[in-house]
């Protein structure tokens, strides 16, 4: 799987398929400065939220090689809802790429006669199915976060019609601010962690 990442063959492209959920329509922490000038600085407060407004899935295909990500939502998690959302892949992705690599999990889902009737209706996919406990090996996962943090964080939703206007509106926000994601290598939204007292010292 890494050398797919790494050197994926020539008029073909790499995406990282997975569903985000459920998210649920309710308050997401967020950051925020305590203005401790104008009021005396005191522990945060907050009302417990347990989201049960309602909930739903958020299906994302991310192609670390460009950065670009494509979501849909969906009421739940079936292979319904996964075979019409490979139809929505399939014509994101421009018809000029001859083979898509697909990286997904094994879920059950994944793998009905549904999938397989779209895999022979679209003989250009072929699905790269990554170990168990392997989330790692999908490079949507750390998209994950990203998304979360410019759609939920700081927020609160009383609807999943609003979570699914603000997970729209986020994808469209990173595809304008999109970078690459390298496989192996240090993420450019993360800062680099300086050197710490555990570390072996240098030989001489």
């Amino acid at each position: 799987m890494e050398t797919l990442y790494t050197k994926p063959p020539a008029g073909s492209c790499v995406i990282c398929l997975d569903e985000m959920g459920p998210v649920s329509a309710k308050s997401y922490a967020g950051r925020a400065l305590v203005q401790t000038r104008t009021r005396p600085a005191e522990r945060a407060k907050q009302e417990i939220d347990y989201g049960r407004r309602a909930k739903g899935y958020v299906f994302g295909a991310f192609c670390p090689a460009t950065g670009e990500a494509f979501t849909h939502p969906y009421p739940g998690r079936g292979g319904a809802h996964w075979v019409d959302f490979l139809e929505h892949v399939e014509t994101w992705i421009p018809s000029t790429t001859e083979r898509i690599y697909a990286i997904m999990d094994n879920l059950s889902s994944h793998r009905t006669t549904d999938v397989l009737l779209f895999l022979l209706a679209h003989p250009r996919w072929e699905m790269v199915f990554q170990p168990k406990y392997a989330a790692y090996l999908n490079l949507i996962e750390p998209w994950w976060k990203i998304l979360r943090s410019l759609a939920l964080a700081g927020r609160r939703f009383e609807s999943w019609d609003e979570i699914s206007d603000a997970i729209h509106r986020s994808t469209i926000y990173w595809n304008a601010h999109r970078h690459p994601f390298v496989w192996g290598q240090r993420r450019r939204h993360r800062p680099r962690r300086s050197p710490g007292i555990a570390l072996l010292p240098r030989a001489a």
